[in-house]
């Protein structure tokens, strides 16, 4: 019995090992352009986590974190990523950024949580990526650490994460296109599936916080605070009367075809997105038009009670 356990830990161990990318892909990327990696920046919603709470305006671009996010696991507070070398990522290489980026491991070796969404970002080309990095460079550098994440046992041990990436870590598209597909329908899956990672928010999750592909983008209850992520598809529930105009209005303004305004988390998504290119945003209204769609992914209201 002794034996056995032992070499079920040992397998284990080695299962969970972090995996990084090939040294020789990460320099044959070349050092990036920061001009390109601007447009990588909003698309990604840096801003969205890493920027100070409530900051407006240029302050978005002072990645000094602190967003404190409530989740079933733990309280996840999203780090310093601005330029300082002490205090954020000023120092890392680009071979530790995009390990980082696609492989969910730091500098040091341990395992990110997914509350970082590289299980999006994975499938990012590393050109992207290295663009991201000398724009990342840019930014103002901002002193002081965060307070860290504060999770319940077992969630704390960073090393199962190597199992769960086993499972959900993959660069594959999630929606498979056609070889002849257009080119606004391939930009568009590349923007969502990856850098803009809007399966993150909006796919249910199974029990172990991974992602079901067969729900894709079907809403689902908030990953963080209470309430439910919209259902994005053309299913029962979700945009179906929305024209890919009114989807790629949106992503710029903010209003629905129907002159509400988004609110909460998809109020910070909307000041990123207006900062992509008219073909950008119409590139996502195209792919999201064509996802299969899906019923709302989330439990239904509860019956209002009978008088």
């Amino acid at each position: 019995m002794l034996v056995l356990a032992l070499a079920a830990g040992a397998t284990a161990w080695f299962l969970s090992a972090p995996e990084r990318l090939d040294r020789r892909a990460v320099l044959a990327a070349g050092p990036g352009d920061a001009v390109r990696g601007e447009r990588m920046f909003w698309a990604g919603g840096c801003a969205s986590c890493h920027a100070r709470p409530r900051s407006e305006g240029e302050a978005r671009l002072e990645l000094a974190g602190g967003l404190e996010l409530e989740t079933p696991f733990g309280v996840f507070v999203p780090p310093n990523i601005s330029s300082d070398p002490e205090s954020g990522i000023g120092s890392w290489s680009l071979e530790e950024f995009a390990n980082a980026m696609m492989r969910g491991v730091s500098p040091s070796g341990e395992h990110y949580y997914p509350a970082f969404p590289y299980a999006s970002y994975a499938r990012m080309t590393l050109a992207d990526v290295a663009d991201l990095h000398a724009f990342m460079k840019t930014l103002p550098a901002v002193a002081g650490e965060t307070s860290g994440h504060r999770l319940e046992f077992p969630y704390g041990l960073r090393r199962g994460l190597g199992l769960w990436k086993r499972l959900y870590l993959s660069a594959e598209p999630v929606i498979a296109l056609a070889p002849d597909a257009p080119a606004d329908l391939v930009l568009g899956r590349y923007l969502v599936e990856g850098p803009g990672h809007c399966g993150e928010c909006h796919t249910p999750r199974d029990s172990a916080g991974g992602p079901l592909r067969d729900r894709w983008l079907a809403g689902a209850p908030a990953a963080a605070g209470s309430g439910v992520v919209a259902n994005i598809t053309s299913g029962d529930g979700g945009i179906a009367e929305w024209s890919a105009v009114d989807i790629a209005s949106f992503l710029e303004t903010g209003f629905t075809p129907e002159f509400d305004s988004a609110g909460g988390a998809m109020a910070e998504v909307v000041k990123t997105t207006a900062r992509l290119t008219g073909n950008d945003r119409e590139a996502i209204a195209a792919y999201l038009k064509a996802v299969p769609p899906q019923p709302n992914g989330y439990p239904p209201p509860a019956a209002a009670p009978q008088n």
